[in-house]
């Protein structure tokens, strides 16, 4: 892969995860403690079980096989939580758990970004681990940012100061 390219690809998902943790801080910053494990539904999971489940895919895809690391996670365990952390905690997990992922691919031979590795039940690309991560925790964000705003009726205000009216100069 062009080392340019490569480069920018790493650079493009670093962003998208350091975006998409200030969403989360956003969203959790507007949440009560009680917010974090009340259950919308029985068919949903709690923002703690998010958070958990976040910290085990992104630690089992990128820590683990881009990290060249031993895969630990209980991945059951992270929708059977039911409390036991506060949101801080939890916080603190996710903000050091995408922090450490981006380190890995800040550091990742861009060499080895289309060299296929098993993780989970799936074979992927380098390439293919990132891009999954990325949309995984960017799902998750915008399922905690609904939750959030149907709890507290708030604007998130995700963009403020973004002029997303703004048109394309072509």
């Amino acid at each position: 892969m062009e080392a340019n390219l490569a480069e920018e690809f790493i650079a493009q998902s670093i962003y998208r995860m350091e975006e998409k943790l200030t969403h989360f801080e956003k969203a959790m910053a507007q949440a009560s403690e009680e917010d974090i494990w009340k259950r919308p539904n029985g068919s949903s999971n709690t923002i703690g079980n998010i958070i958990i489940h976040l910290c085990g895919n992104i630690t089992q895809y990128i820590h683990s096989s881009l990290g060249e690391v031993p895969d630990i996670r209980e991945r059951d365990a992270e929708f059977a939580a039911d409390g036991g952390k506060s949101k801080d905690e939890l916080m603190t997990m996710l903000r050091q758990t995408v922090e450490k992922a981006n380190q890995v691919m800040k550091n990742l031979d861009r060499s080895r970004l289309l060299e296929v590795r098993s993780v989970q039940a799936y074979e992927f690309s380098a390439i293919g681990i990132i891009i999954h991560v990325v949309e995984h925790f960017s799902y998750h964000t915008g399922q905690v940012a609904f939750w959030v705003k149907q709890l507290k009726d708030v604007d998130l205000q995700f963009f403020a100061g973004v002029d997303l009216n703004k048109k394309n100069i072509v």
